[in-house]
């Protein structure tokens, strides 16, 4: 997958980058849809979340970093709220969904958040921001003194998003010890 780091196109953001997210979001999508619904709402192991929870864990990651890129654009740090993610996904009962419509409100989500990154200018994404929590938040944790850019944030969330989609298409053990590091992007 491309970097956001990466040459930015005339209208901002790396188009290759917001290509890549859309190709991974598209493909991830179209493979879950292929899954029964009583396949999705099976726990993945005892005490694990189920397919339909992973997906609805990552609608809630979605709407959570929608908020905190938009709000980076505007003020200058990275600090923002954590939040429950076991309660989150408790409390909007995903278990009990139709795994089609989490699929879809899934891809609307992230086709969303790759209309906000891709309307984002480059000094937007790249501005050093010396105070951030990313060490407490984020998915690859940054350490405190570490410089941080809306680019880092984007780019976590989009690796957290691999890490569960990795879970969410494995089928099997074999398939676990296999999962790609990029599910349906072509580097």
């Amino acid at each position: 997958m491309q970097s956001l780091r990466d040459e930015p196109s005339a209208s901002g953001v790396n188009a290759a980058f917001v290509d890549d997210f859309l190709r991974l979001v598209d493909e991830a999508a179209a493979r879950m849809l292929t899954m029964e619904d009583q396949d999705a709402a099976r726990p993945r192991a005892a005490g694990k979340w189920s397919r339909k929870e992973v997906v609805g864990h990552l609608i809630d990651s979605a709407i959570n970093n929608h908020a905190r890129f938009v709000r980076a654009v505007l003020q200058d740090d990275l600090v923002f709220d954590g939040y429950d993610q076991d309660a989150w996904v408790r409390a909007q009962r995903y278990q009990e969904r139709s795994w089609p419509d989490l699929v879809r409100a899934w891809r609307t989500y992230n086709r969303q958040l790759a209309d906000v990154v891709s309307g984002m200018a480059p000094q937007d994404l790249a501005r050093p921001r010396p105070r951030h929590n990313l060490h407490e938040i984020a998915f690859r944790s940054l350490a405190a003194d570490a410089g941080a850019t809306l680019g880092t944030l984007i780019e976590d969330y989009v690796a957290h998003m691999q890490h569960h989609l990795r879970q969410v298409l494995e089928t099997d053990e074999a398939s676990r010890a296999a999962a790609p590091e990029s599910v349906g992007v072509h580097d």
